[in-house]
């Protein structure tokens, strides 16, 4: 298959798209380990977000870290992100795209990024080892009907995941408006809500994105 198909695949969108926010992401992370300045966590597990940069009482961003120094450990995640942005972007359906991807996600969960490299970078490494195949075990699994409907969905499943996400990490940060209205736990329930629901989108994201691609290779059979 060419660059061009590859690059016009709908299941490369998804796994670049995926693979941007887990590097995006990451440097947001990094960035208030960085604020937190040369200082030792105590422990291997983190907030990202320290006392005297929170923006509402539950803002806490909670990552892992092998380095014992906010400082380094935000310059590394800031680093490592934005390589997991470009690499997503430039180098997805590069031969080894799927295992560059899965190193620094890695990586990155190591350094302070939090868990979207474990999560969402999971997601994209998978994703990205079906960029150019013809996914024949999907094609023999998804009804023509279930298909249709994916096919449909494609691509405002994967706008609805961003976004979701998106609001979903902002609120967890700023807390506003949210914050002004409802008490921790409440607050606490709506973020978990959120998250569930992009979760959600993702799965319909993957599988609309495999729709898509399925039924252009069907239309270029007839």
């Amino acid at each position: 298959m060419t660059d061009l198909k590859k690059t016009r695949s709908a299941t490369r969108v998804v796994a670049s798209t995926i693979g941007v926010l887990v590097g995006l992401f990451g440097m947001e992370h990094g960035f208030f380990e960085i604020l937190q300045g040369n200082t030792v966590p105590g422990g291997l597990i983190i907030d990202a977000i320290g006392p005297a940069h929170e923006f509402w009482p539950g803002a806490m961003e909670p990552a892992l870290t092998i380095v014992p120094n906010f400082l380094v450990t935000g310059i590394l995640a800031v680093t490592v992100g934005l390589l997991t942005v470009i690499w997503s972007v430039a180098f997805i359906d590069h031969k080894y795209g799927a295992w560059g991807l899965l190193l620094l996600c890695i990586v990155l969960l190591l350094v302070g990024g939090g868990s979207p490299p474990l999560i969402a970078g999971t997601v994209a490494c998978l994703v990205a080892t079906r960029i150019g195949k013809p996914l024949t075990w999907w094609r023999t699994h998804l009804s023509d009907r279930v298909r249709g409907v994916l096919v449909r969905s494609w691509p405002w499943s994967l706008i609805a995941y961003v976004l979701s996400t998106l609001a979903g990490v902002a609120m967890a940060i700023l807390g506003y408006p949210l914050a002004w209205f409802f008490s921790l736990d409440v607050m606490a329930i709506i973020l978990y809500a959120v998250g569930n629901l992009s979760l959600v989108f993702l799965a319909v994201a993957v599988l609309s994105g495999f729709a898509y691609d399925i039924q252009k290779r069907i239309d270029s059979e007839t």
